[in-house]
C-alpha cells in the first residue's frame, strides 16, 4: 500500500550521496536505519505493519447479514493485529512451487472458470495458518507469507525476549499440508510435510531459502509430488546466530534419541506380542493393533495418534463432540487398483482436519481425543463389524462401571451389558443394539490392553481392565517414552480447533434457491408446472432443528408445535407429505441426485393433482473446521381427488 520499498531506496540513495560524497567512509546499517528514522519511514511502516490473523479465540461478532439471496461473495474479513516488537516471530514466505509434474498438461484456467486448487495448511506451536487457494498447476503460483510465533504458549511472557540458544531447543517443526480441491469442491490430501525451521538460527543475516521437495501420501509416500520455494526469516533479526556445526549437532543428537526410544519400544512391543501368543495360540487371529501407519507410510505406535484435546468454546458437550466428528465425510484411504484389500492410513490430526474427511480410525481417534479432553476416561477399540469387516469406535467407562460405545461415524451411542455364557439358557439375556462383533484390543494415550478372554465376542466381553486375566496391559512407562507430551519425539502435536467459517443462515438460503430451480427444471421435462409456497417451507424449520438436537442430545423436542402448524397450514381435503434428509456436503446438485434416489422423495417432487404447492426448507448447522449438517426437508400439499 505505501511503497515502502520505494521510499526506503530513495531515501538510502539521498543519504549515501550526501554521507559518503566528503570522505568516502563506510557506512554501517546503524547509520542508514538513523537516515530512515529522521525521516519518519520506520514509524510509518511499523503503523502500517498490520498482520492478519484468523479470530478463533475471540467470540465472533458477525454483522447482521441480510436474509435475502444477494450473498456478498467477499471472503470472510480478518482482524488485524499489530505486532509486538518485544516477541519472536518466524516469518515463514511460500514463493511458488515447481515440479508438481501430474499438472503438467493442464491447460491455463480462462478468467472466472471454476478449476482445482491447491491449499497449504500450516500448524506451528497452537497456530494455523491457511494459503489462499492457488489454481493447480506444474508450477503453482504459491505466493503467502505466515507469521508464526516462536513462544505462543511457553517459554514465558516475560521481558526477556527469546534468544538463538532457546530457540534451537524448540523442537517442534512446522507441519505443512498440501491440499488439492476439484471443481467439485471435494479434497484430496496431496502432501504432509514437517519443516525443520530451526535451520534459520545458523543462517548468515538471519534469513534462509529452502526447496522442500514434497512426497506422496499412503502408498505414493515414496513419490515426489513436487517442489516449494520455502524463505525463512527471524523477526526481529538475531542479535548473534549458532553456527551450522552446532544446529547439525543439535538435530542429529534429536534425531538419535528418537531412534533409541523408538527402537527400545519395538523390542519391549516384541517381547509383550510373544507373551501375548502364549496365553493361547488363537490369539495371532485377533485385532491386536500396537503400530499403524500414518500418511506419510510412516509406523507409528497406536497411542501415539490420541491426545487429550480440549475444543474452548467451539463445543460445549461430549454429545456435541460425537456429532462433530460424525459430520465430518467418511473416506476409505484410497488404493490403487482392487483386490479388495482394506489400504491402511491412519492420518494425523492436522491432515483429516484439512481435509474434513477421512477412515473410520481418524474419525475414533478424534473422537476419542475429545472424550479425553472433556474429563472422560475414553479408549479406542479395534475389531470387527459384521462379516468380519475391520473397524475402530470408542468406548468410554463411567466410574459406576458402566461401559459406553461410541460409533464415532453416526454419533450413535449404546450401553453395553455382557452376556455371561454360563448362565443357565432360562435367563434373559440382553440383546445388543450394537453392529460390533469381536474386539482385539483397546488403548487411549497412556494405556494399552490385548483381550485376552476365551472369546473375543464383544457380547460376552467383560470390560474389567484391572482384571489382568481378561486384559493383558503395556507398560505405562513403555508408552510414555513414545507418547510424551512436550519432549523430543516423533510425533507431531496436536493442533487446536478451528472455528467454521461457513455463515450458517447464507449457505441454508444459497442451497434452498439452488434446490428450487433443480426440482422446478425437473418438473418442467416432466411436463409439470411448479408453484412454490413460502409459508409452507418457512413452516418446516422447526423439524429440521428438532431433528438436529436429536441427533446432537438423543432428545426429542418440538413435535407437537409442528404438526400443529403443519394441520392449520393445510385445508381440510387436501394431503400433506414430507421428506427429510440429512447430508454432511453443500453440493445443492449432488443432493438433489440422492433424494430423487428416495421413492418417497421422487413422489413429493414429482408430485401430480389439483392445486399442488411445493415447498424446501435446507437447514445448515455449522461445526468447527468448517464441517457442517445439511439437513433438507421437500414436502407438498394438493388435494386429494378420488
Amino acid at each position: 500500500q505505501m511503497d515502502v520499498h520505494g521510499r526506503i531506496r530513495e531515501v538510502l540513495a539521498e543519504t549515501i550521496r550526501e554521507e559518503l560524497a566528503p570522505e568516502h567512509q563506510q557506512l554501517s546499517t546503524e547509520d542508514l536505519i538513523k537516515a530512515l528514522r529522521q525521516r519518519g519511514i520506520i514509524d510509518d511502516v511499523m503503523k502500517e505493519l498490520k498482520f492478519v490473523t484468523d479470530v478463533n479465540e475471540k467470540e465472533r461478532t458477525s454483522a447482521p447479514k441480510p436474509s435475502t439471496h444477494f450473498v456478498d461473495r467477499e471472503p470472510p474479513v480478518l482482524k488485524k493485529t499489530n505486532i509486538d516488537p518485544t516477541r519472536r516471530y518466524l516469518y515463514l514466505q511460500v514463493l511458488g512451487g515447481k515440479a508438481f509434474l501430474e499438472h503438467l498438461q493442464e491447460p491455463e484456467p480462462l478468467p472466472g472458470q471454476i478449476c482445482s486448487t491447491f491449499t497449504l495448511c500450516l500448524h506451528f506451536r497452537n497456530q494455523r495458518f491457511r494459503s489462499k487457494p492457488v489454481p493447480c498447476a506444474c508450477e503453482p503460483d504459491f505466493h503467502d507469507g505466515f507469521l508464526l510465533e516462536v513462544h505462543k504458549d511457553s517459554l514465558g511472557d516475560a521481558s526477556k525476549m527469546v534468544d538463538a540458544t532457546t530457540m534451537l531447543s524448540i523442537c517442534d517443526p512446522v507441519h505443512m499440508v498440501l491440499i488439492k480441491t476439484d471443481t467439485f469442491g471435494e479434497t484430496t490430501l496431496v502432501a504432509s510435510y514437517f519443516l525443520e525451521w530451526r535451520s534459520v538460527l545458523a543462517a548468515e543475516n538471519g534469513i534462509t531459502n529452502v526447496a522442500v521437495e514434497l512426497l506422496g501420501v499412503g502408498t505414493e509416500s515414496k513419490v515426489s509430488v513436487g517442489v516449494l520455494n520455502i524463505r525463512l526469516e527471524m523477526y526481529p533479526q538475531l542479535n548473534k546466530t549458532l553456527s551450522p556445526e552446532i544446529t547439525n549437532t543439535q538435530f542429529a543428537l534429536e534425531r538419535q534419541k528418537t531412534a533409541e526410544k523408538e527402537r527400545l519400544f519395538l523390542v519391549y512391543a516384541k517381547q509383550w506380542w510373544r507373551e501375548y501368543l502364549q496365553i493361547r495360540p488363537t490369539h495371532n487371529i485377533r485385532l491386536v493393533k500396537i503400530f499403524a501407519q500414518d500418511e506419510n507410510g510412516v509406523n507409528r505406535p497406536v497411542c501415539s495418534y490420541i491426545r487429550p484435546l480440549r475444543a474452548g468454546r467451539l463445543l460445549d458437550t461430549p454429545r456435541q463432540a460425537a456429532r462433530f466428528v460424525s459430520v465430518l465425510a467418511y473416506e476409505r484411504a484410497p488404493v490403487i487398483g482392487g483386490g479388495g484389500g482394506k489400504q491402511e492410513q491412519w492420518c494425523t490430526l492436522l491432515a483429516f482436519l484439512c481435509r474434513n474427511k477421512g477412515d473410520c480410525e481418524d474419525h475414533a481417534n478424534l473422537l476419542c481425543s475429545l472424550l479425553l479432553g472433556f474429563g472422560l476416561e475414553a479408549f479406542v477399540c479395534v475389531g470387527t463389524k459384521a462379516k468380519g469387516v475391520p473397524h475402530t469406535w470408542v468406548m468410554t467407562c463411567g466410574t459406576d462401571g458402566t461401559i459406553t460405545f461410541w460409533e464415532s461415524l453416526t454419533g450413535h451411542r449404546y450401553l453395553h451389558r455382557p452376556i455371561n455364557p454360563d448362565d443357565p439358557p432360562l435367563v434373559a439375556q440382553p440383546r445388543p443394539l450394537y453392529p460390533y462383533r469381536t474386539i482385539g484390543c483397546i488403548f487411549n494415550h497412556q494405556k494399552f490392553f490385548g483381550n485376552c478372554q476365551p472369546s473375543d465376542a464383544v457380547e460376552v466381553c467383560v470390560f474389567d481392565l484391572r482384571d489382568e486375566s481378561k486384559w493383558k496391559p503395556m507398560s505405562g512407562e513403555a508408552i510414555k517414552s513414545v507418547c510424551p507430551s512436550g519432549t523430543v519425539s516423533s510425533v507431531p502435536p496436536f493442533p487446536p480447533l478451528c472455528a467454521s467459517t461457513i455463515d450458517a443462515a447464507v449457505t441454508s438460503n444459497e442451497i434452498e434457491l439452488q434446490l428450487r430451480i433443480l426440482v422446478s427444471e425437473h418438473r418442467k421435462d416432466l411436463g409439470l408446472s411448479t408453484v412454490w409456497d413460502d409459508h409452507l417451507s418457512y413452516l418446516l424449520s422447526p423439524a429440521l432443528a428438532a431433528y438436529e438436537l436429536e441427533r446432537t442430545t438423543s432428545i426429542s423436542a418440538g413435535n407437537e408445535e409442528f404438526q400443529d402448524a403443519v394441520r392449520r397450514a393445510v385445508p381440510d381435503g387436501h394431503t400433506f407429505k414430507g421428506f427429510p434428509i440429512h447430508f454432511v456436503y453443500r453440493n445443492a446438485r449432488r443432493a438433489f441426485a440422492t433424494c430423487l434416489r428416495s421413492p418417497f422423495c421422487e413422489e413429493i417432487i414429482c408430485c401430480r393433482g389439483d392445486q399442488v404447492r411445493l415447498a424446501v426448507r435446507v437447514r445448515v448447522f455449522a461445526y468447527p473446521e468448517s464441517a457442517c449438517a445439511v439437513w433438507i426437508m421437500f414436502a407438498c400439499k394438493y388435494r386429494s381427488v378420488l
